[in-house]
């Protein structure tokens, strides 16, 4: 399997960059949007938003099947422009916020894992980043 290829998704997202910023940094916020899917859930998030913090979340399936936790160390934090950090493994990712007219376009690329093959990554990260979007335009 291919990992040395960057995986990267993307979406615009009809609110302004301030309030992107807040609904994906703050933990209560997270935990309301971090799933793909309806029969997921995040059960806490942690995040602490700076050079060298830390942040976990831990997301579970909602039937109780399978579960685990997402964190890592941040490795650049701009304010209203860029979140670089590095998970637990090793592998690094980068998230661009761009405003736009009140509208925020967010691209997310990441050092893909060995277990499951990058298309499928990208799928999950992408339901993600839709459920993301959604929750920030109903919410703003």
């Amino acid at each position: 399997m291919d990992t040395t290829k960057k995986v990267t998704v993307e979406t615009t997202i009809n609110v302004p960059v301030e309030k992107v910023w807040e609904f994906w940094t703050e933990p209560t916020h997270i935990k309301k949007w971090n799933t793909p899917s309806e029969d997921w859930h995040t059960l806490r998030a942690e995040n602490d938003l700076r050079v060298g913090g830390e942040f976990c979340s831990r997301m579970e399936a909602k039937d109780g099947s399978f579960g685990f936790d997402f964190g890592g160390i941040y490795d650049d934090v701009k304010r209203h422009e860029l979140i670089a950090y590095t998970l637990g493994d090793g592998r690094k990712v980068n998230i661009t916020f761009r405003e736009k007219e009140n509208q925020t376009e967010v691209i997310e690329t990441f050092d893909p894992e060995t277990t499951n093959p990058p298309e499928f990554q990208k799928q999950g990260w992408q339901s993600i980043l839709d459920n993301f979007k959604k929750y920030a335009e109903q919410t703003n």
